[in-house]
């Protein structure tokens, strides 16, 4: 089966995460850079990738990597790429996306442009026809500058990935599904640890954990814009790994997950996003403001998203809340306690320094995700482990 270099985006500084979960899937890392990972697959590949990995926004098929300064350059480069052996006679094909950073060629507009009709060129002289119907499966391709060096891929995926399609009721400021898987990569917490969200908006954070509790694959209730690709992904692929998917779901499972919101609008999203996810029975949702958070368990986790106070209004009331985080936090024995929050001064509040620290960006909002690290359970003797 052909191999392709493909291309799985992330948020800057989850690189690390991005790069395990590949890696888990069985496949070989080319390189890590900012904000993306480069891996080696074949069409199986495409279709696992974009089923089962939760922290990546698409997944890139790379046609081609091209240096070009100047239009002419950039003309030329594209139009010398196969694009006849991804782009069939009436493939419908545009250049969806163009960003450009350190490099002589920055005007996204042009860019695009400019290699639409480089395309169009090479096809033409492929297909020895001067105009195309575009009537077919979609082909979007972006392209990427950096010091003046092209990265150019086919979007396999279609709608990001993180429209896992269970959020249809949402609520203000939600984190992105893949944004919360990967944050709760970054801890050691597992399905059988006690999991509470304080600030559970519509569920993503309880919602992501109890799905990768019950080893449910975050692409297995959607669809991709590739399933169509016939010519480079069989249609068997695509039954395989939704098949294999489907197998791996086991919701037979005990967990301890629980989301809290002072709102209970807020609650009512999240119970019915859990529903439609299918792991509502594996979570426990409840209006309850974080001033009652308690759990009469040791070593549990907090993992929650609180607010950052966007809006001048909300700012006066954030030493309070935080504050109220840190006492209620402490209360708890041996517990983490893990947190993404934009406010500068949630450490002094919290009334104790993060054991670790790391910037993220949520979007635009530069945020921090503050790492207290509790005690680790102790370990469980071989008859106390159930088979």
């Amino acid at each position: 089966m052909e191999r392709f270099e493909l291309i799985a985006p992330c948020h800057f500084g989850l690189e690390a995460v991005m790069k395990r979960e590949i890696l888990d899937l069985g496949y070989e890392i080319n390189s890590v850079e900012d904000g993306k990972v480069t891996f080696t697959g074949d069409a199986e590949a495409i279709a696992y990738a974009n089923v089962f990995l939760r922290t990546t926004e698409r997944i890139l098929l790379q046609v081609g990597k091209v240096h070009a300064e100047t239009w002419d350059q950039l003309f030329e480069a594209v139009k010398a790429l196969p694009w006849e052996h991804y782009i069939p006679k009436n493939g419908k094909f545009w250049v969806a996306k163009a960003n450009s950073i350190k490099s002589k060629l920055f005007s996204p507009s042009d860019i695009q442009s400019i290699m639409k009709k480089a395309i169009v060129e090479r096809l033409k002289s492929v297909y020895h026809m001067e105009w195309f119907p575009e009537d077919g499966d979609s082909f979007p391709i972006r392209v990427s500058f950096m010091k003046d060096v092209a990265t150019i891929g086919l979007d396999t995926s279609g709608v990001s990935l993180h429209k896992r399609g269970y959020r249809q009721s949402q609520v203000m400021a939600p984190i992105t599904e893949t944004l919360a898987a990967a944050l709760l990569m970054l801890t050691p917490w597992k399905g059988d640890r006690i999991l509470v969200d304080p600030f559970c908006g519509s569920g993503t954070f309880p919602i992501e954990a109890a799905m990768m509790a019950a080893d449910m694959a975050p692409g297995m209730n959607r669809s991709f814009l590739s399933e169509s690709w016939s010519h480079l992904i069989p249609r068997k692929c695509w039954y395989d790994v939704m098949d294999d998917a489907h197998d791996r779901v086991n919701t037979d499972i005990e967990t301890d997950i629980q989301g809290f919101d002072l709102e209970a609008s807020a609650v009512k999203a999240a119970r019915e996003n859990a529903r439609l996810a299918g792991v509502e029975k594996l979570i426990h949702f409840q209006q309850r403001p974080v001033s009652e958070l308690s759990h009469p368990k040791k070593y549990g986790f907090i993992v929650t998203n609180p607010p950052y106070g966007e809006r001048l209004s909300d700012k006066e009331g954030l030493p309070e809340l935080y504050q109220t985080i840190g006492e209620r936090y402490r209360a708890l024995e041996d517990w983490s306690m893990y947190l993404i929050t934009s406010y500068e001064d949630a450490e002094h509040w919290i009334g104790r320094k993060a054991d670790k620290n790391r910037k993220i960006y949520n979007g635009m909002i530069k945020t921090y995700f503050y790492q207290y690290i509790g005690a680790r359970p102790p370990r469980r003797k071989p008859e106390q482990i159930k088979m």
